[in-house]
């Protein structure tokens, strides 16, 4: 093994570099906080992507609306090339960012993130 390449860790070693999941970009045009919860659309279900694409595995898992945060530590991928991915798919249709609290929002929208939070603790 050369010096200069990293040592393979435990679990599934990435054969592509991260930079090249996302052409070499590092913005995008969507607003992405990482605390975002992302959710798959109708069209991100229908679509099929090939075995192991990064895409498809986002994809999936924004079946359970996870975080930006979340869709980067799950799938081991740091945080830009998620946001550019995830970007990507909400340009596309296929994923769709929900709104994250702010001072203008209401009661209700305060009321469901509590709701959301405890269901998730639950879930532990």
């Amino acid at each position: 093994m050369d010096e200069r390449e990293p040592a393979v860790t435990a679990g599934q070693p990435n054969l592509v570099r991260p930079y090249t999941l996302t052409a070499g970009r590092t913005g995008t045009d969507v607003d992405l906080p990482l605390e975002a919860p992302v959710q798959t659309l109708q069209a991100g279900l229908a679509h099929r992507w090939p075995a192991g694409d990064a895409r498809g595995k986002i994809l999936q898992l924004c079946t359970a609306s996870p975080s930006v945060a979340e869709i980067s530590a799950r799938l081991d991928l740091p945080v830009g090339v998620a946001r550019v991915l995830v970007g990507d798919l909400v340009t596309a249709g296929y994923l769709r960012v929900q709104r994250t609290l702010t001072d203008r929002s209401t009661r209700d929208e305060r009321h469901e993130l509590i709701g959301r939070t405890l269901r998730g603790l639950r879930a532990l």
